[in-house]
């Protein structure tokens, strides 16, 4: 009886670690995407770095006033792109969390079905030995016993 629960519970266990997979997989891509989005704030960032030293290099020899016109509104833009940057990594960060829980949810759940699974094997095994240890006994105790003396 318990052996046909496990296998009654199968298709239920497949199921379940194909959602677990699934969500597996989506995780990778959501934390993918992050990390594609963080690199791109990183050369947002150098690129703006760079910019600097130029005005740093530029500024020292004196510049003219369209310039620094078009030095500042350069990097206002760059700001704007940089901050922008940094609501996509949170955006992107909060869908590899929820994907990451999602995929943690599925994993408990199958580990539980397959936990499950395991103690209706065990029980089977404890009621199939139970049963053949039942029939030896029986059987010890049909066989004619030989006079010892």
């Amino acid at each position: 009886m318990a052996n046909s629960r496990a296998a009654r519970l199968a298709p239920v266990v497949e199921m379940a670690e194909r959602a677990e997979r699934e969500a597996a997989r989506q995780m990778a891509h959501m934390q993918g995407l992050l990390a594609r989005a963080e690199a791109q704030l990183g050369e947002l960032e150098r690129y703006r770095a760079d910019y600097q030293q130029q005005w740093i290099n530029e500024g020292s020899r004196g510049v003219s006033g369209q310039w620094l016109m078009n030095y500042q509104r350069f990097l206002s833009q760059l700001e704007t792109a940089i901050g922008q940057q940094l609501q996509s990594i949170a955006w992107h960060r909060q869908n590899a969390d929820r994907a990451r829980e999602t995929w943690q949810q599925r994993y408990a759940r199958v580990e539980g079905l397959r936990k499950l699974v395991q103690r209706y094997l065990d029980e089977a095994r404890a009621i199939e030995d139970k049963r053949e240890q039942k029939l030896l006994d029986e059987l010890s105790q049909r066989l004619p016993q030989r006079d010892q003396g």
